[in-house]
């Protein structure tokens, strides 16, 4: 297991470094003169020439490159703007600040909304299918599925609207969505995410009904479980001490990859409710060409999914003793 993880480590950090590259260098493509959005619409050339020379655009781009990774392990100094410690991710210039500080400002919110959304879509998810397979071919089975590819179908974009219209501005049913710190008043910062919780929710949920219940079926139907059946264990054993080991296994994966994208930035949630999280910062850096700020966004994005995708790895072992990591 050690060696395992070991090697699936090295590999993620290899992947973050091709990922940040690659962005890093692309940006490049853009025709945007970061240098000209920080010195401002009125900048001499001197200015101007400064203003580069401070933010180490005057260098070749892969020697930036380089002092950007850096900068991440051992911190960085921009003349004129003042040190940078480390996990140093770059001076945002047009934020006027460390871009460190920025995410971590963002963050909370993003992992509110991934946590609390995760809770509620897992649970129901998981708990419905397997009612459903349970009960296949009855009407709870029948509107399992229906319900399921209701729910698939949905866009977030469309839903959240709605939902906006409907529950907050007409039925005032919900407040306003919004961001308070948990510590400074919990009951709020609990009726600020509950709407888009639920939204995505929604979404989510169908796919993990449509996975356990099918995943499920397949397993109350091999040798292990009616073996078990056979020796005289009572149902309840039987689906939860065999068959539900087996349909986890999946419903872990997808998870691990579906909570590492909404860590990386739920875009259009954020977006819909006014949200001001990772996915929010991360559509604002494009649009105002902020290279420091985007390069983050994206590792923080990738760095994310990598390292669900090596916990879903460690926990397979776990959950099913069929298989064992070498």
């Amino acid at each position: 297991m050690l060696r395992f993880l070991t090697r699936r480590v090295i590999g993620a950090a290899v992947i973050l470094v091709i990922i940040s590259g690659v962005t890093f260098f692309l940006f490049f493509v853009i025709p945007a003169d970061p240098a000209r959005l920080a010195c401002g619409k009125v900048c001499p050339p001197e200015t101007l020439a400064q203003a580069r020379h401070n933010l180490g655009l005057d260098q070749p781009v892969v020697v930036q490159f380089v002092s950007w990774l850096g900068g991440i392990f051992f911190g960085r100094n921009f003349e004129g703007l003042g040190n940078c410690p480390a996990p140093c991710l770059g001076y945002s210039f047009v934020n006027r600040a460390p871009v460190f500080e920025t995410i971590i400002d963002r963050l909370p919110v993003t992992i509110a909304l991934t946590i609390g959304a995760s809770v509620i879509f897992l649970t129901f998810g998981v708990a419905t299918g397997i009612l459903a397979a349970l009960r296949q071919g009855k009407p709870l089975d029948k509107i399992a599925s229906i319900s399921s590819l209701v729910g698939a179908s949905m866009q977030i974009y469309f839903v959240g609207t709605l939902a906006m219209y409907f529950f907050v501005y007409q039925a005032h049913i919900f407040p306003q969505p919004k961001y308070i710190p948990i510590t400074e008043d919990p009951l709020g910062w609990f009726g600020g995410l509950l709407l888009p919780w639920i939204v995505l929710a929604i979404i989510f949920t169908a796919n993990y009904t449509r996975m356990t219940r099918s995943t499920m079926v397949e397993n109350l139907a091999e040798d292990y479980v009616r073996t078990a059946r056979a020796k005289g264990m009572s149902g309840r054993s039987v689906v939860l001490r065999f068959a539900l080991r087996g349909t986890l296994t999946p419903i872990v994966t997808i998870f691990g990859v579906d909570l590492g994208m909404l860590i990386g930035g739920a875009i259009i949630t954020e977006t819909t409710f006014g949200l001001q999280g990772i996915g929010r910062l991360s559509v604002r850096a494009v649009d105002n060409s902020d290279l420091p700020t985007l390069m983050a966004t994206v590792l923080v994005a990738a760095g994310a999914i990598v390292v669900m995708n090596i916990v879903v790895d460690a926990l397979y072992a776990v959950i099913d003793p069929r298989v064992r990591l070498s």
